[in-house]
């Protein structure tokens, strides 16, 4: 199991994203506006910038949902590999049966 307070806090960040999506967008396409006075699209860049970081979309860390593992994620089953492993191990992933050759 990953830290609680690591999980948290890439909640926190997926939240964060989520509200401010929209807001960034906006900002985002008056700034690569060419036909906007440069004025208008400074201040447009200060104001992204004055946003929190933690609302960029990028800084959301893909975890799994089972043990919240950062690392050995498979995007399309949401989780990691031991966790796939183990619940495809028990038969609980659709799909998924043991190897044997």
């Amino acid at each position: 199991m990953a830290k609680v307070s690591a999980v948290e806090k890439n909640r926190k960040r997926q939240r964060l994203a989520k509200r401010d999506a929209a807001k960034r967008e906006a900002l985002k396409t008056v700034i690569h506006d060419g036909s906007k006075p440069i004025e208008e699209r400074f201040q447009a860049q200060l104001k992204l910038s004055a946003m929190p970081r933690n609302g960029a979309k990028t800084r959301i860390r893909n975890r799994c949902e089972v043990s919240g593992r950062p690392r050995g994620y498979y995007r399309k089953l949401r989780m990691s590999r031991i966790a796939l492993r183990e619940l495809g191990s028990l038969g609980k992933v659709p799909g998924v049966v043991k190897s044997s050759w």
